[in-house]
């Protein structure tokens, strides 16, 4: 067998995602680039385009588990039998059913949906409609047999959901987007800078991410707060990602140094690349991740890092960053003061031990080679359809 013929199932994109589609267009794409035959298919809008007010999350979800099914059974007819279905999320689960007797692969990414409908995540509380949900996707993707998992922490997680074993479990890292690397600090904070209208030239901390709960952005700011009121330091502080949610608007209003930090909304990739590299340091105090790639983007732009001490970022920051706790449920002052002690050591680091601190991240990160996860994974697609799940 040579050339395959790829079926991907991916999320509607009137959902809004941002890294789902990336990562779907990184594996159509590569399986392309590779000579396979690839397509997409996704739920479309028709009943979530409906003026219907507040019940459009209920006419999002006729089109993804009525509708779009519908369209799955007939498109099914017309496919080669050795043609390979590759679901590009465990949470599209409940769509496995339909192709779990056709070769078949599900690529999983975090579960914390579902440890949260569990009460194991006291951070982000479900409510009982959540819970069914979340056993209607678990109820889906565990009839499936073969899986690959972004990081050994999903592929843990993922063994204790299955009530039997899957067929086959791998893991495979995503690949790192090259074109994350060093570049010289001053000319990345002078021409920042000059975009952002923001004097940027002795330095500034660097926090990446979304709105999402377990990104912990409110977090960020309270860490730079215990370490301004404690060092007196004016780096300026940049949370790049979306518009801030309300309790993320507030936390800085309520801020004393709220005029030295500022959300970098809407930016390019280019933006990013120099908001990486001319960073002081990287601070990504997550409270849970799929896995962490602002950690591994950071390390390879030549930043020093500071991340949790928790899987899976340690998985990604091995020993080429400084940890700091998770941050614990309720009152956080205390650790926030206790991580602001962190940030100063990082802030300190220069000279020769700055350069060893970005060499071992820089070679770190090399693990994280996009070529190589594509193969990788290429070679999965590949035995799975001649073992013929």
């Amino acid at each position: 067998m040579s050339i395959m013929k790829i079926v991907f199932f991916a999320h509607p994109s009137f959902l809004g995602s941002q890294s789902m589609p990336r990562f779907v267009n990184m594996l159509a794409e590569g399986m392309r680039n590779r000579g396979h035959e690839a397509e997409v298919w996704q739920p479309e809008a028709k009943f979530s385009k409906l003026p219907v007010g507040g019940f459009k999350k209920w006419m999002s979800y006729i089109d993804q588990y009525i509708v779009f099914p519908g369209t799955v059974k007939r498109l099914l007819k017309t496919q080669p039998a050795d043609t390979l279905y590759v679901v590009t999320d465990h949470a599209l689960g409940p769509y496995v059913p339909l192709i779990a007797d056709r070769p078949h692969v599900i690529h999983c990414h975090d579960f914390l949906a579902q440890r949260s409908a569990l009460g194991e995540i006291p951070e982000n509380i479900t409510s009982a409609s959540g819970k069914k949900y979340q056993d209607y996707i678990k109820n889906g993707y565990s009839k499936g047999k073969n899986f690959i998992s972004v990081s050994e922490k999903t592929r843990t997680d993922l063994e204790r959901f299955m009530a039997v074993k899957p067929k086959r479990s791998e893991m495979v890292y995503n690949g790192l987007n090259p074109a994350f690397a060093p570049a010289p600090e001053n000319v990345s904070r002078l021409s920042l800078g000059k975009e952002l209208k923001l004097d940027l030239a002795n330095g500034y901390i660097l926090h990446v991410g979304g709105n999402q709960w377990y990104k912990n952005r409110t977090g960020v700011i309270a860490i730079y707060d215990a370490w301004r009121k404690k060092q007196g330091s004016k780096l300026p502080l940049l949370l790049v990602g979306p518009k801030p949610a309300g309790a993320l608007e507030e936390k800085r209003a309520a801020s004393p140094y709220k005029d030295d930090i500022h959300f970098i909304v809407g930016v390019s990739d280019e933006v990013v690349k120099k908001a990486y590299a001319g960073a002081s340091v990287f601070l990504f105090p997550s409270i849970a991740e799929g896995f962490g790639w602002p950690i591994a983007e950071a390390m390879a732009s030549g930043i020093v890092v500071v991340t949790t001490n928790e899987a899976p970022m340690l998985e990604v920051a091995g020993e080429a960053a400084l940890l700091i706790d998770r941050r614990p449920p309720g009152n956080d002052a205390e650790w926030a003061e206790q991580a602001a002690v962190v940030l100063q050591q990082a802030v300190q680091i220069q000279g020769e031990e700055k350069r060893d601190w970005i060499k071992r991240g820089v070679e770190h990160v090399k693990q994280f080679n996009l070529e190589h996860a594509l193969n990788r994974i290429e070679e999965i697609y590949k035995e799975v359809l001649t073992v013929k799940s």
